[in-house]
């Protein structure tokens, strides 16, 4: 019986870059920070030769080694991207005079609405990083929806935020019940007529504390009886899928 020991990746390099070829060993760079080991330096090498542009020369003073983006994709397409789009794209089908949100992502959601030159307010138990045209913005508990009249809204959003109520994660007081108390509240605030958009983790029932709650799509269903069923779509692996009604 043989083992392997653990090896210091300075003391072998030859023998890795071996083993993993030149992407794989690239990589291993960024995992232990080996800049000098990485393409870094003969990058740097390459561009001093070629470089004509005094200004933009290369000085020591001013080196900010980046070695992890080599080969990363363009960007990211996950289930929050798909859903920021699902939502905003339904949005702007109905343009409403302002739409109202409950912790939806800022750099994404909110961004997409905005940019549509719908006016948007935003309720979030955490602090806003700055001021944005368009933007009002409410830092306070959205439980009870305290702060808006009953049957007012026209248009209202809570993208991967209702299953966070309760607790803890966010600064929010412990409630198991907060989440649910909100469902009710959307209800009461919502007015006749008017559009509700929503995402939450959707499968085998469970707490995962305290990160989130995920949810039988039933139990969302049936919370929300008041209201009517229009669209129920997953976002999954990056990609949308749009299921009928005749799915429960």
């Amino acid at each position: 019986m043989r083992f392997c020991g653990k090896i210091n990746p300075r003391e072998h390099i030859e023998e890795v870059k071996n083993v993993l070829g030149y992407r794989n060993f690239q990589e291993y760079c960024v995992q232990y920070n080996l800049i000098d080991q990485s393409f870094f330096i003969e990058d740097l090498e390459l561009y001093s030769k070629l470089n004509e542009r005094d200004t933009f020369k290369i000085q020591e003073n001013y080196l900010w080694p980046v070695i992890s983006d080599k080969y990363d994709m363009a960007g990211i397409v996950n289930n929050y991207f798909i859903q920021d789009l699902w939502a905003a794209s339904l949005i702007y089908e109905e343009k409403p005079e302002i739409h109202y949100d409950i912790g939806s992502r800022l750099d994404g959601f909110v961004a997409h609405i905005l940019a549509m030159g719908i006016p948007v307010t935003m309720i979030d138990i955490r602090p806003f990083p700055a001021e944005i045209s368009g933007l009002t913005m409410i830092v306070d508990d959205a439980t009870s929806l305290r702060q808006f009249t009953d049957n007012s809204i026209e248009s209202l959003s809570a993208l991967c935020s209702l299953e966070h109520f309760g607790l803890g994660r966010y600064g929010d007081l412990i409630d198991p019940e907060a989440c649910f108390r909100c469902f009710a509240s959307i209800q009461r605030k919502v007015k006749r007529g008017g559009n509700l958009y929503i995402a939450v983790p959707v499968g085998k029932e469970r707490l995962e504390f305290n990160a989130h709650r995920v949810f039988y799509a039933q139990t969302i269903k049936d919370c929300f009886h008041e209201m009517e069923l229009i669209e129920y779509s997953c976002a999954v692996a990056g990609h949308l899928e749009k299921k009928a009604l005749g799915s429960f």
